[in-house]
């Protein structure tokens, strides 16, 4: 029986919602917002950046491994990077495509 696009779009948002939702945080660093959020942003990209890299690892991507580990440590709020803000703004936009496409390429995603 064929999936409806109704039901793989559900599936594609509730197996990689976590991806869509960082990209659409780092696209909001682009506003003016209170340092808070800049500090809560660290937080959120890191933690999915590690989630992505061992999800990526799991499925024996590497490259993609690599990636969101560069982007988990980048964005590390431990050990902070400083940055002018233009910089950062170049930074937040660059870190939405690794998470946008491995949405798309992720295998649990993928219909049998």
């Amino acid at each position: 029986m064929e999936a409806t696009k109704q039901e793989i779009m559900k599936n594609f948002l509730y197996a990689n919602w976590f991806l869509l939702a960082v990209a659409i945080f780092l696209l909001g660093a682009l506003g003016d917002w209170p340092y808070a959020y800049y500090q809560l942003l660290r937080w959120v990209v890191c933690s999915v950046g590690t989630y992505s890299a061992y999800m990526a690892y799991t499925q024996e991507r590497r490259g993609w491994t690599g990636i969101f580990v560069v982007i988990a440590i980048l964005f590390n709020p431990i050990m902070p990077f400083y940055m002018e803000r233009d910089t950062w703004q170049i930074l937040d936009v660059a870190a939405v495509v690794p998470f946008l496409a491995f949405a798309f390429i992720n295998k649990t995603t993928r219909q049998s």
